[in-house]
């Protein structure tokens, strides 16, 4: 990342007090960006979100993205330069139980932010860069063993992949009507969106996640329960994606309609493994007393297989994993047993983005 280029930035970020929001945040205050955040409260408790103090280095507003005044009476006053939404109902099973606020939040909320640049723009502000998050799971999953590229068919089994789908239509329906990249120099705004995979990270307390639910479960000195086994998922570090997004945001500011388009961001093909090979990980390395065991549930559809190939943004962005998955794991366990022995969040989250910014890219050929 190019700490100039933040350095004094103003940012809009929704979603900032969810987990991945939470470490985005604590990066883009790290660099010296001016962040306003706008989220609903901290969908957790205990959250990273109020752990790490984080709302009192920037201005934090608590707001629904579903209400659509209220973002872009807040975005006027914030006159951001670079945003990045990430605000969602992320959960699939969640997605099963609440299918209306699920589509309400993530594409309704989608719309309701690019409206608000909409309006930016034709009040005379200039938004100049604008990163959409989305997810892996927009794509027709069709169980192949090679990875999805950002022009296979979009798709979604469930309410949530179906809605970020959606998303991804609803971005690419407003770039080519209201900001063609073709006519960037005429308006001077570039929007992309972000696919990103199965994120892990310390600080994170989301119900129906694959290490948050282990954590609890050891915890409480009990047996993890796993409920699809071989079920196969592109498993990061939140800061892979993370860097990512903020790559992307530099490269729209400068080069604009050429990186005006959707992006993958995922790990290595080697590192999509097992939720089973990831949960003997996490018991290998927190010790005496760590199990779990398999009960199978198949009573809500779930993909067996789900790979990206991201290529494009290796290439293109200059963009390489630095943390394997087995890294990647390690570096939450090492947050957590720090956490749990008195560390401030604040600290740990700063110190890991200062290690993973000085590791050496690392190759994925």
């Amino acid at each position: 990342m190019n700490q100039e280029f933040w350095k004094g930035r103003k940012v809009w970020l929704t979603g900032h007090t969810g987990f991945k929001g939470t470490w985005l945040s604590i990066w883009l205050h790290a660099m010296g960006a001016e962040v306003t955040g706008f989220s609903l409260e901290p969908p957790t408790d205990p959250s990273l979100f109020r752990l790490s103090g984080i709302a009192g280095r920037m201005n934090s507003i608590f707001g629904d993205v579903r209400d659509g005044v209220q973002l872009r009476c807040a975005m006027e006053k914030a006159l951001p330069e670079v945003v990045l939404h990430l605000a969602a109902q992320p959960l699939v099973r969640e997605s099963y139980r609440r299918p209306q606020d699920t589509y309400a939040t993530n594409v309704m909320g989608t719309v309701n932010v690019l409206e608000a640049v909409r309006s930016l723009h034709a009040a005379g502000h200039n938004v100049s860069s604008v990163v959409m998050v989305t997810t892996d799971k927009v794509y027709e999953n069709r169980e192949w063993l090679w990875g999805y590229r950002e022009d296979e068919p979009l798709g979604g089994y469930d309410p949530y992949s179906s809605s970020k789908a959606c998303a991804e239509l609803v971005t690419a329906a407003y770039r080519s009507s209201y900001f063609p990249p073709e006519r960037y120099a005429e308006h001077g705004v570039a929007i992309a969106t972000a696919r990103a995979g199965n994120v892990i990270g310390g600080g994170d307390w989301a119900a129906d996640r694959l290490l948050p639910d282990c954590f609890r479960a050891l915890e409480r000195g009990v047996e993890i329960v796993i409920r699809r086994p071989g079920a196969t998922r592109p498993w990061q570090h939140v800061l892979e994606p993370l860097a990512g997004y903020l790559r992307l945001a530099e490269l729209l500011r400068y080069r604009g309609a050429a990186y005006a388009e959707a992006w993958n961001f995922g790990p290595r093909e080697e590192d999509a493994r097992t939720v089973e090979s990831i949960v003997r990980q996490v018991c290998r390395q927190w010790g005496e007393g760590a199990g779990y065991r398999v009960e199978e549930d198949l009573s809500l559809h779930e993909h067996h297989l789900l790979r990206l190939d991201c290529s494009k943004a290796c290439s293109r962005l200059g963009l390489r994993p630095r943390w394997n998955a087995e890294e990647s794991v390690a570096a939450v366990l090492d947050w957590v047993q720090a956490y749990r022995g008195g560390a401030d969040p604040y600290e740990l989250c700063l110190r890991q983005i200062k290690e993973y910014e000085g590791v050496r890219p690392l190759s994925m050929t």
